[in-house]
């Protein structure tokens, strides 16, 4: 989960920075280019003041008024001083684009174009507009224009014509301070991002694991208080108490089954005891004691398998480092006199070059497990056929594989194998209770392992008893 909290708020914190910064990128460009537009105007405007005067033609002639002569030799001093010490084009013009004077010599208003624009808004009155905005990326001048007015009319256009690369320049440098303002500020909210889903997530990181370890039987497992924000720390102090009174229920249904199998047990014995006895006395030919005497065994065998299971649910397993090669060795040599009785051979695979395979596993509960498992391959084995034990390794578990010569189960009964009383009704006569995978699942589930089924070809059964090779993967 927090793979994609984290990203979801890195991702909202970018844009809000990208929706502040391109405004204020725009802000920082638009504020440079005022302040250069307010030069011009200023500086066209004294050009303006000083061309005041020399405007006046001789009436019918283009020939300026000879008494202009001296203020229209200071205007042209004072423009092309002004383009020599700033590289700026500037000129005073007519009304028909003529130049009173210019700099440089013979510059010309062109015809069309931005400049053009410029020169021709100031003919109608205006003594300044406001020049498109000069990126970083675009290399043009920047063109501002004021009109010189007598009597009422414009009868001249001061007109600058102004480099922007320094203005570029200056753009450019304020947006890389403000980008790497920008950097710096993602970088500090990632980190406060990590922090955050740090602390929003450590509740529930600690509560899937506590889940986990629960729904693996390890039901002392509580959430520790954490931090956190207040809503997961009440569902964490929910999920205890919730994690408690399950706990309860449990252990009380374990006792129950436990007090019932035991004090069942006593008198049970007493009743085969009086049963045995009642038979003796019966006259020869009759076999209902010997029945009842049957039914009653079978009632023992299953307290005993209920008191078994109770006490592999309730026991506290002690998992170490457990030579499984050896373990599964010794039980399979332990139930070979049965099976020599039966008429059955059991087989023990080793592992290939007979190297020694270890898990992390409980040595007496899986021993307990693999017993249960091998009583009922060679309770449904046929005399002729073989029971095959194998170890095998699959990543980061270690699996012992009991394989029967038994019929083998259909589609529907494997679906349903290992549930609590179940028998298939082709081996409903077959001794024993239906409870010996039910004790081999809750003996392994204690310390992370499992029981699976699967067919064993061309007939039989196979059953896997797997766990974890080492401590760590019982918490993954």
């Amino acid at each position: 989960m927090s793979s994609r909290l984290l990203p979801l708020l890195i991702v909202l914190m970018a844009g809000v920075l990208l929706a502040l910064g391109f405004p204020l990128a725009a802000s920082q460009a638009a504020a440079q280019q005022q302040r250069v537009v307010v030069d011009r105007i200023d500086d066209t405007t004294r050009f303006a003041a000083l061309a005041q005067f020399v405007t006046a033609r001789d009436e019918g002639t283009d020939a300026v008024d000879p008494a202009d002569d001296e203020r229209l030799h200071t205007l042209r001093t004072e423009l092309a001083r002004y383009q020599g010490l700033y590289g700026i084009s500037v000129g005073v013009f007519y009304r028909d684009r003529t130049a009173m004077a210019a700099a440089p010599q013979g510059w010309r208003v062109p015809p069309a174009g931005e400049l053009y624009n410029s020169y021709y808004a100031a003919l109608l009155g205006r003594r300044a507009h406001d020049p498109q905005q000069v990126w970083p990326w675009q290399s043009r001048t920047l063109a501002i224009s004021s009109p010189i007015v007598r009597d009422g009319d414009v009868v001249a256009v001061v007109v600058t014509d102004s480099p922007t690369g320094a203005l570029r320049s200056r753009i450019l440098h304020g947006w890389l301070l403000l980008a790497a303002g920008e950097f710096a500020a993602m970088a500090i909210a990632v980190l406060l991002a990590v922090r955050l889903t740090g602390w929003v997530m450590l509740p529930v990181a600690t509560l899937d694991r506590v889940t986990h370890d629960i729904a693996t039987g390890r039901m002392k497992s509580r959430v520790e208080a954490a931090g956190g924000p207040p809503e997961l720390r009440r569902l964490v102090r929910s999920f205890n108490e919730m994690a408690d009174n399950v706990e309860a229920v449990l252990d009380q249904q374990r006792a129950f089954v436990a007090d019932a199998s035991h004090q069942l047990r006593n008198p049970l014995s007493a009743l085969l005891l009086r049963i045995e006895l009642l038979g003796l006395a019966l006259p020869a030919g009759h076999t209902e004691a010997e029945s009842v005497q049957e039914e009653g065994h079978r009632l023992a065998q299953v307290l005993d398998d209920l008191l078994g299971l109770a006490v592999a649910e309730s026991s506290g397993s002690r998992p170490a480092a457990t030579d499984i090669t050896e373990l599964a060795r010794v039980r399979t040599s332990a139930w070979r006199v049965v099976a020599d009785r039966a008429g059955i051979a059991v087989e023990f695979a080793e592992p290939p070059g007979g190297r020694t395979v270890t898990g992390w596993a409980d040595a007496v509960a899986l021993s307990s497990a693999l017993d249960a498992v091998l009583d009922n391959a060679l309770k449904f084995t046929p005399g002729g056929e073989s029971v095959c034990v194998r170890v095998e390794e699959a990543g980061e578990r270690v699996a012992i594989v009991v394989a029967d010569g038994g019929p083998g189960l259909n589609d529907d009964e494997l679906a349903r194998i290992g549930d609590r009383f179940w028998r298939s009704a082709r081996h409903q006569n077959v001794q024993g209770s239906g409870l010996g995978l039910s004790i081999a699942h809750a003996l392994l589930g204690q310390t992370g392992g499992t029981v699976s089924y699967g067919r064993r070809e061309p007939q039989g059964l196979e059953v896997t008893l797997t766990v974890p090779r080492t401590a760590d993967v019982t918490t993954r």
